[in-house]
């Protein structure tokens, strides 16, 4: 419902009087943040699973039942078998571990590259400063993919090497980020007011800058660990990954890719898996990101 406000020159235009209950109502639903919540209950699910296989899942991974072959979803498999009559439930369990190390351990080591480069970038001396530019453009355009790539060609394919090629893949990105952040945190007026009052470099970035700069990397770093681990299942499902018969997810993904027309669930039921993890992982993320640019506005 919309009132006409008349204007001096007898001009009429729109005020959107009945857009305020609305917006209230937008507001509380906002305030209810029910994805929150399902994220982080699949979350810790998976972290029990990750810490406490058994208590999910008590049978072993690898017990082989050929006459259980390829069956279906049921009550007794709730995920079906795979080719060798295993259990796919017990293995996506068992598998999370391997799955949530490799995405910790690259996210962990993308943030930790990202906030060196970022630092050298914004605030070390004009050479190595524009040295350290370059670098990030650069491996900012070269393909995570063929890094990863270039890296399995010369070590071998291992969850040390997933990590290692997902998280120097992932980390120019961030470090562009931590960049703009520093260099913008360093431009701010409470960092002038601290020069202004004599306090001494170092304690400015220590107390004013670092802090306002890498406070975006809370929410980032959950970004990270949901990114990393579909990028790991998409190594692992070209074969550049945990071989089979691990349970690790992009395993699974790769074992089940001969059967895809036969048995869709060994492709279907470990990708919604990972995709779950992902979106959970977005949901805290951006949460997390609100919660702090509230902050930071109060």
């Amino acid at each position: 419902m919309t009132a006409v406000v008349s204007r001096p020159g007898g001009v009429g235009a729109a005020s959107p009087v009945g857009r305020g209950p609305a917006r209230r109502r937008r507001h509380r639903l906002a305030d209810r943040p029910w994805s929150l919540w399902l994220a982080l209950s699949y979350v810790a699910v998976l972290a029990v699973a990750a810490l406490a296989p058994g208590f999910l899942a008590p049978s072993s991974p690898t017990a082989v039942d050929y006459a259980a072959a390829l069956l279906p979803p049921s009550l007794e498999h709730p995920f079906g078998t795979d080719e060798s009559g295993r259990d796919l439930y017990t293995r996506i369990v068992h598998g999370a571990a391997d799955s949530l190390s490799i995405g910790l351990g690259a996210a962990a080591l993308a943030i930790v590259c990202a906030i060196a480069l970022g630092a050298l970038a914004a605030l070390g001396p004009r050479p190595i400063a524009a040295l350290v530019d370059r670098v990030i453009e650069v491996l900012f355009a070269f393909p995570t993919l063929l890094l990863a790539l270039l890296l399995i060609a010369i070590t071998g394919p291992s969850a040390t090497t997933q990590i290692i090629a997902v998280g120097l893949g992932s980390a120019p990105g961030y470090a562009r980020m931590v960049r703009g952040q520093i260099r913008q945190a360093a431009g701010s007026g409470y960092v002038e007011a601290a020069v202004a009052l004599g306090h001494g470099r170092a304690r400015i970035l220590r107390r004013h800058v670092l802090p306002n700069a890498l406070r975006p990397l809370v929410a980032v770093a959950a970004l990270a660990v949901g990114q990393s681990i579909v990028w790991a299942s998409s190594l692992s499902f070209l074969g550049l990954g945990v071989a089979p018969p691990s349970p690790e997810w992009g395993a699974l993904l790769d074992a089940g890719r001969p059967y895809v027309i036969q048995a869709g669930w060994l492709i279907v039921i470990p990708g919604l898996v990972i995709v779950a993890l992902a979106l959970a992982a977005t949901s805290i993320g951006r949460h997390l990101q609100h919660r702090l640019e509230s902050g930071a506005r109060a």
